[in-house]
């Protein structure tokens, strides 16, 4: 039951996307309306990460974790969204939901901060919605802390409050 890290490639982003969206239903389904998770479809949520990688590649990282060849999350990171060049943005982490609580998540995480680390940047920051309490408790296990800012985004129809936290690295 071994666990690999490895580079996303092409072919990953369209299961990437499938997972990326049964992981957001089985994370945010407790504080979100049904229908702010029935859009977008897994496959459209592959597409948008088609596109995304598309023009992020060039100073974007994606990792996949694998488990027995099986997809079972991905992190995704690069440069501060504020544009501090000292400080490097870890835009996700998500797992296929059975994989929450076996350590996926944690490696992803170490994996992301280690190549931040390498990139120069001394400071890491991710938003998180405001009422993903278990996210919330993963991060701040990890040494993550919330900033003080805050922004609302919507999904689906719903508007979602964030935290904005960091962490030095």
């Amino acid at each position: 039951m071994t666990v690999t890290l490895r580079p996303a490639g092409s072919t990953d982003l369209l299961p990437v996307g499938a997972l990326h969206q049964r992981s957001r239903v089985a994370a945010y389904s407790s504080f979100l309306p049904a229908e702010a998770l029935a859009d977008p479809t897994p496959e459209a949520m592959g597409e948008y990460w088609v596109q995304r990688w598309t023009w992020e590649r060039a100073d974007h990282v994606m990792t996949v974790a694998e488990r027995n060849g099986a997809l079972a999350g991905f992190s995704y990171f690069g440069p501060d969204d504020a544009g501090d060049p000292a400080t490097g943005l870890l835009n996700a982490i998500h797992l296929e939901p059975s994989e929450r609580g076996r350590g996926v998540g944690r490696a992803l995480m170490v994996d992301a901060l280690t190549k931040m680390r390498t990139r120069g940047w001394r400071w890491a920051v991710l938003w998180v919605l405001r009422d993903n309490t278990h996210a919330r408790l993963f991060y701040e296990r990890g040494g993550w802390h919330p900033t003080g800012v805050t922004r609302d985004e919507m999904i689906g129809p719903a508007q979602t409050p964030q935290l904005r936290y960091e962490r030095q690295l």
